[in-house]
């Protein structure tokens, strides 16, 4: 969805969301992004807001050695920001919508929620003075790709430190953490800048989740394992996909890949790729000219087979009638090809070259299971 707005300026740039929005602002059409980051004067705030149609306030102080910077940043910078963006309106009768990210921890009594609580109330006196659109989000932890680790996040520190192999701690593994997707709250961001409010209003991002430090550790474990147990966790949706993109976004050049069991014989090589919990497993193999594969039925494992490279002859044979049933697939023509239940089956390589073929099936293998039983087509 695209801003209304053709001019955003994004303070905190550089930061851990600033840099997610940035990247994001600029992947659209004709949206020009001017920043403010950390040791920018202040004194350009205001030729920055002339230029802008909407600002996104990302700026601030969570965890300085002085604790006058919680003040200084997060209720000073806020204020200085207000000002301009009053000046603007004073000088053009120009609104210049505000978006300001704040925390969960305004409502709380100590230096950090305080100044977060001040820079909202100095965001509600620009809405009420002048008519400026603003929102306020009240953040929870923030998670995903390029968040600082051993700094304000334990979902970063988790996902650093266990792509690397390095000790985690945890002193509670009952406590439980509120999080936010940080791809969900630029959208939150995106969606503020599309729909301008009247006045100031409180959004919320969503979805958040809740888990205990003890289920986030294990989670994040998990997704190290299946490199080795090649089954893969549940990744598609909610939580689990998210923390998932994020703890791959951590792992260390020399971890982008990784070995595979391959199985040889000469026949070929059987190679798996991926196991599932409950949706079958992934895997290949190949076969040299005149080689034959299969021979054998299934009582219910179903499988599809997909020519990748040179040219099968598939043969079925059915238990109780022996119908045969034949058909050639190649990989100029990919065609998905069904294992049939009852029917015994084989693959023969009846091209020039090497074939190989992609075959998933509907449930991991087991040995003590396999419910393959050998059989001539």
């Amino acid at each position: 969805m695209m801003p209304p707005y053709r001019r955003i300026l994004v303070t905190g740039a550089n930061g851990f969301i600033g840099k997610n929005l940035v990247v994001r602002l600029s992947e659209l059409a004709n949206v020009t992004v001017n920043t403010f980051v950390r040791g920018d004067d202040t004194a350009h705030l205001p030729q920055l807001v002339a230029l802008a149609d909407a600002v996104v306030h990302l700026a601030g102080e969570n965890r300085p050695t002085n604790e006058a910077a919680f003040t200084q940043v997060n209720a000073g910078l806020t204020s200085e920001l207000c000002n301009a963006i009053q000046q603007e309106f004073t000088a053009t009768g120009r609104h210049v919508p505000l978006v300001l990210t704040s925390s969960t921890q305004a409502d709380r009594n100590n230096p950090y929620g305080r100044s977060k609580l001040a820079a909202e109330q100095t965001v509600q006196a620009l809405a009420q003075a002048t008519g400026t659109p603003c929102t306020v989000f009240r953040l929870p932890g923030v998670f995903g790709k390029w968040c600082k680790p051993n700094y304000n996040s334990v979902v970063a520190t988790f996902c650093h430190n266990l792509a690397r192999d390095l000790p985690i701690q945890i002193n509670d593994p009952m406590a439980a953490v509120r999080l936010v997707y940080v791809d969900d709250v630029v959208t939150a961001l995106l969606n503020a800048l599309t729909t301008p409010t009247s006045g100031c209003v409180y959004s919320n991002v969503e979805p958040e989740y809740i888990i205990t430090l003890g289920e986030l550790a294990g989670q994040i474990r998990a997704f190290a394992d299946c490199r080795t147990t090649l089954m893969s966790e549940r990744v598609g949706t909610g939580l689990v996909r998210a923390l998932y993109a994020t703890y791959v976004s951590y792992l260390p050049n020399e971890k982008f890949s990784y070995e595979v069991p391959q199985h040889t014989d000469p026949r070929g090589v059987f190679v798996e790729m991926l196991k599932t919990p409950d949706s079958g497993q992934f895997s290949y193999f190949t076969a040299y000219p005149g080689i034959t594969r299969g021979g054998h039925y299934h009582h219910t494992k179903s499988e599809k087979f997909l020519v990748i490279k040179g040219k099968a002859l598939f043969r079925f044979r059915n238990l109780l009638t022996n119908e045969l049933v034949e058909l050639c697939t190649s990989g100029a023509a990919p065609q998905v090809v069904d294992s049939i239940p009852g029917w015994s089956h084989d693959i023969t390589n009846v091209g020039d070259d090497e074939m190989v073929v992609m075959l998933w099936a509907n449930e991991n293998f087991d040995r003590e299971k396999p419910d393959t039983v050998a059989s001539t087509v």
